[in-house]
């Protein structure tokens, strides 16, 4: 089996821009929109760059890079913000994971 992440969505501080994949444009425009606020205010309060990505089994990740020569970037802000969003936004978080389990295929995984 192919070690395969999909990218769902990411922000970046260094370029000020929030990135989509267009194969997730169908989901409801409120959870696009709760997508982008989240993303963004994350970048925005600690740094650096946030993906949601889509492990092989179809489980949904956090990744978090940052420009080596960041010095402004909050190590552990990130860590406290990342727990804080998976709290607070479980809800949404789970019902993306299923979404794409099902169109995947992977739900019954």
């Amino acid at each position: 089996m192919k070690n395969e992440q999909v990218i769902l969505c990411g922000a970046s501080s260094y370029t000020q821009k929030y990135y989509l994949n267009p194969d997730y444009e169908k989901l409801p425009s409120q959870v696009k929109d709760e997508l982008k606020i989240m993303c963004v205010l994350f970048t925005e309060e600690v740094g650096g760059v946030l993906t949601l990505v889509f492990n092989a089994e179809g489980d949904l990740e956090f990744k978090v890079e940052t420009a080596e020569a960041d010095y402004l970037f909050d190590e552990i802000g990130c860590g406290l913000k990342m727990k804080e969003i998976q709290t607070t936004k479980k809800e949404l978080l789970e019902g993306i994971q299923m979404y794409h389990k099902l169109v995947t295929g992977k739900a019954n995984q």
